[in-house]
């Protein structure tokens, strides 16, 4: 994977088009700019429950957007980072259909998991209430089969998403054929989706157990194998990433964006601090997803709450509130039991709103995530710094959708005309093309609330000074502003 910027980008709600719409985009107008691009789900279909991440078909390209050739293209100038969704896949699949018409006698039976299938000798209400779920309720879907056999599928996130047993030899086979599809079709990098439910073990919050970290780490090794790099997607205690990271190689910091917020709301890198002294270097950065800004990362072990998390409870809940009031309340109508499909730990709001819609403490949390060691990634709404997009909010009633805004065919293109856009598109340039950022991180505080994050190497230095109770900073090359924020 390039040491540059990534971008992160559904095909067509960043162009309004196809895959060979966003070649265009990536090889004309942002030429040079991302060293990376990570496809959100491109496959059949991309319009299900669950914006493309419940595949009827994971190894055939939506028509709508194009086939495995237009991704193999895209990979000759661009690296392809794609999601291998490991835990689940769509009610609608050939292979759940067939398994509810044929039952026992169907060649995937065995591959979807039901409540018998890790209960055989039935659950207690203990073991059902240790179930760790992001979500309320318990993970079972009741579904008759054909023969008017009902049956308790385990479904971790939508009633439309069943499953996978991973350890079956027909879920291997499922995930088998999947990898050597990305291997043919010039994928350099998957992203392990929702792999930490992967996993069931009576007895246990089924989340992140001992088994998972094997499981992580076996199918690690097989995309390796492949020529393929992996990436761990994972919201959960700090301390579990920071043990994750170690296995794999490499995970999110996911408990970059909302401690950079914490630290532009209330003027002190304190937490932020604390959380750069320990974290995992092997981290592709963060700031928005196509998911929410997620709270759990930064909070207490949800199955210890003696183990503290990297800041208190208040501050997290007053960190909340102000993201509420920074985004006009469009946040609060997008985030908990307001919105649909929703995930208890994020709060569903675009990273431009959630700071106000304020240019330069929006290009400051950029350059912080650009200067933290890792590799960065910046989703397509960040990087056109959209707001939350209230109208589709309201036409779905999906809080995530809040940060999912569809682009017209042209609108991307006009949209990087924008000042904010154009200064952010100078600080990638800086990331990308600076020989510093190939060297050695340092950083030291210089007074009460100020900062300087150093990177040295013989070629180059870099740095960024910051301010955090005046919210200025600055950057700096080889001794030169080439870059300002809010004036001292």
């Amino acid at each position: 994977m390039r040491n540059q910027v990534q971008l992160i980008t559904y095909v067509d709600r960043l162009t309004g088009g196809n895959l060979q719409d966003l070649i265009s985009l990536l090889e004309g107008p942002l030429r040079g700019l991302f060293g990376g691009c990570h496809l959100l789900p491109f496959y059949d279909p991309i319009d299900g429950a669950d914006a493309g991440f419940d595949p009827v078909d994971h190894t055939r390209v939506d028509a709508r957007l194009g086939d495995w050739e237009d991704v193999y293209r895209m990979s000759r100038n661009t690296k392809v980072m794609a999601d291998l969704i490991v835990n689940h896949v769509s009610a609608q699949s050939p292979a759940f259909r067939d398994y509810l018409r044929a039952g026992a006698q169907s060649r995937f039976a065995g591959m979807f998991l039901t409540m018998d299938r890790v209960f055989p000798a039935g659950a207690t209400e203990r073991d059902l209430l240790a179930i760790y779920r992001p979500r309320p309720g318990l993970p079972f879907t009741t579904i008759s089969r054909k023969d008017g056999q009902k049956e308790l599928f385990w479904t971790t996130f939508t009633a439309n998403q069943m499953d996978i047993d991973v350890s079956h030899p027909s879920g291997k086979a499922y995930l088998d054929a999947i990898l050597d599809q990305f291997r043919q079709g010039g994928v350099s990098m998957i992203r392990l989706d929702a792999v930490g439910y992967a996993i069931k073990k009576p007895g246990t919050s089924c989340f992140m157990i001992p088994e998972t970290f094997d499981f992580i780490a076996a199918l690690t090794r097989q995309a390796n194998a492949m020529g393929m790099e992996v990436l761990v997607e994972i919201h959960s205690y700090y301390r579990k990433q920071i043990e994750i990271a170690a296995k794999v190689d490499y995970v999110y910091d996911f408990a970059l964006p909302p401690l950079v917020l914490h630290a532009l709301f209330n003027h002190t890198g304190r937490y932020l601090k604390a959380w750069m002294d320990v974290r995992p270097n092997n981290a592709i950065t963060v700031l928005d997803t196509h998911d929410g800004i997620g709270v759990i990362d930064i909070g207490p072990d949800g199955s210890d709450k003696n183990q503290a998390g990297l800041v208190p409870d208040e501050d997290i809940d007053r960190l909340v509130e102000q993201i509420h009031v920074n985004s006009g309340g469009g946040s609060r109508l997008a985030t908990g039991a307001a919105a649909s499909n929703l995930d208890l730990y994020q709060v569903n709001c675009t990273y431009y709103d959630a700071l106000g819609q304020e240019d330069s403490d929006y290009l400051l949390a950029r350059a912080i995530q650009f200067f933290t060691p890792g590799i960065p990634q910046v989703y397509y709404t960040g990087f056109l710094a959209e707001p939350n997009d209230l109208e589709l909010l309201s036409q779905t009633g999906v809080g995530r959708d809040i940060n999912r805004h569809y682009f017209a065919q042209g609108e991307a293109e006009q949209a990087l005309s924008v000042p904010v856009v154009q200064r952010l598109m100078d600080l990638i340039r800086i990331r990308n093309l600076c020989p510093a950022f190939e060297g050695t991180f340092s950083m030291k505080q210089i007074r009460d609330e100020q900062w300087e994050m150093h990177w040295a190497h013989p070629d180059a230095d870099a740095t960024l000074k910051i301010d955090f109770r005046m919210l200025t900073w600055s950057i700096e090359v080889d001794g030169h502003l080439t870059f300002m924020g809010k004036e001292s």
